[in-house]
């Protein structure tokens, strides 16, 4: 827990927190408040927008940069062609702002940017739908 208390915010770790399935001493599922005390009596710091340099980014902060849907990101992180790490599983993807400006993810994302919000699809049925008794 305290690796991904250091790069993402106490309502992302929350969230990651109880996605899996990980209780409070008490028995309570988390929310931002409770990560933060918990941070407190541990004596960890905490997450600071103010302090992000822009070098990595989340992949709604992604998107957003690219001017494409979270679901797009996903979808080449997926397939390899856009780097990105978790700090430990289902929790939020880093991406590294400068992946956005590679060549080939470029390509990838220059042939989804039309979909506005829609999965990309490389290929397009074009056959007519043919109803038996018709």
């Amino acid at each position: 827990m305290c690796l991904a208390i250091y790069k993402w915010s106490d309502e992302e770790v929350a969230a990651t927190l109880n996605r899996m399935g990980l209780l409070t001493g008490q028995g309570l599922t988390w929310n931002s408040l409770r990560v933060a005390s918990y941070r407190q009596t541990s004596g960890i710091h905490g997450y600071e927008s103010a302090v992000k340099d822009g070098r990595w980014l989340t992949m709604v902060e992604a998107a957003a940069k690219a001017g494409v849907s979270r679901h797009q990101i996903r979808k080449l992180i997926k397939s390899g062609t856009l780097p990105a790490r978790q700090v430990l599983f289902d929790a939020p993807w880093q991406i590294q702002a400068a992946d956005l400006d590679r060549p080939d993810v470029r390509r990838a994302l220059c042939g989804c940017r039309h979909h506005a919000g829609r999965p990309c699809r490389n290929s397009r049925d074009d056959r007519t739908l043919k109803i038996p008794g018709t």
